[in-house]
């Protein structure tokens, strides 16, 4: 299992109010050294990472995401146990400073999520256990939707509400969100969004559905059922979010499978956005040539579908780079701590996988 690590302590506000420190950090490797942001900007694409405020004390990820990025996404700042953290006491002070970050560096920014299982803080279950209504949800959405307003590009509404492992024919999660309200709490949150912030893509967005076995071929058709049924019932959702976590040792991709996929939900209308692309690189070889040759592989394979499909408008990793990463336990011990997941490695240095990216928009069909 992989685990964030913020090493270097709080945010320093010196750094986020900074201006562009782009001239820090030598042209990076990837396409004839181009930027992602720029290869994804030919293609009518938006190239972006997961960013906090922690990272960004780092002069050369700072650096490196104004140069690579041209859409920013909180990894933690704007979940419900950051941004309310005590009943009715909010804290949007991570949010704001990053949508600052982005809008003084020429990025667009994304909302993520309003709706999840997870990272809630630990007064909400039992206070949705004991609601009357679903306000506990719905203002909640309004609040933090609505500070945003006409300020963001899209928001991740509901997050993973599918867990077909859990039994229910129409394969949604058993979380206390569904426990308490049904699943018509998705409708509701998609509904209070739009009026919160009319202008924003408003995204599904789930894991698992990228990858050919039976466990994802059944999150793919409980997503369709999801999405079919918002559709029909006239629920304002925009788009999908395919997170993209893959697997580099002992998955594979159907590229025909995730093709169809795809078809079927551009069919219902929707865009799609890749929201959270990584490679788990920790089920195989040690040595670093084979990892980065796995990690580079599943994730062209997967790029080359989802980017061959003209409704798939961005492409977001969940990081930038492996510095802020690392191994628990045993592998840790034996691979020193050096995942190779994403785009730039521990020192800032392009990976595989960063080529992997920039080929795949480089042979990307125009928008």
């Amino acid at each position: 299992m992989l685990t964030r690590r913020a090493a270097l302590g709080g945010l320093a506000a010196t750094w986020l109010a900074t201006p562009t420190t782009a001239g820090l950090l030598r042209p990076s490797v990837g396409d004839e050294g181009a930027t992602l942001r720029g290869l994804a900007a030919a293609k009518g694409l938006l190239f972006g990472a997961a960013n906090n405020t922690y990272w960004l004390r780092d002069p050369d990820f700072a650096a490196a995401y104004i140069r690579d990025c041209g859409i920013m996404v909180p990894e933690y700042e704007m979940k419900r146990d950051t941004t309310e953290p005590s009943r009715g006491v909010f804290d949007f002070s991570g949010a704001d400073a990053l949508c600052a970050f982005a809008r003084r560096n020429g990025m667009l920014s994304r909302g993520h999520p309003l709706i999840w299982y997870a990272a809630n803080p630990p007064w909400l279950e039992q206070a949705v256990a004991d609601a009357r209504d679903a306000t506990i949800f719905t203002d909640y959405i309004a609040e933090l939707a609505g500070r945003y307003r006409g300020r963001l590009h899209s928001w991740d509404v509901v997050n993973e509400a599918i867990e077909t492992d859990d039994g229910r024919a129409d394969g949604l999660r058993n979380s206390f969100w569904l426990e308490k309200f049904g699943p018509g709490y998705i409708d509701a949150a998609f509904f209070t969004a739009r009026a919160a912030d009319p202008s924003a893509m408003l995204v599904y967005s789930d894991f698992g559905l990228e990858h050919d076995s039976p466990r994802n071929d059944a999150r793919r058709r409980a997503t369709l059922k999801l999405l079919e049924g918002l559709r029909a019932r006239r629920v304002p959702v925009d788009a999908l979010g395919l997170q993209g976590h893959l697997v580099a040792f002992g998955k594979a991709i159907n590229q025909k499978k995730l093709a169809a996929f795809l078809d079927e939900v551009t069919a219902m209308g929707l865009k799609i956005l890749i929201t959270e692309h990584d490679v788990d690189d920790s089920g195989g070889a040690i040595d670093f040539t084979t990892r980065d040759n796995a990690v580079s592989d599943i994730s062209r394979r997967m790029l080359d579908v989802v980017l061959d499909n003209t409704n798939t408008i961005a492409l977001l990793t969940w990081g930038l780079s492996d510095r802020y990463l690392k191994y628990d336990g045993t592998r840790d011990r034996i691979l020193r701590g050096t995942p190779r997941m994403l785009p730039l490695d521990g020192i800032m240095q392009p990976t595989a996988m960063r080529g992997a990216i920039a080929r795949a928009l480089v042979g990307a069909r125009p928008r």
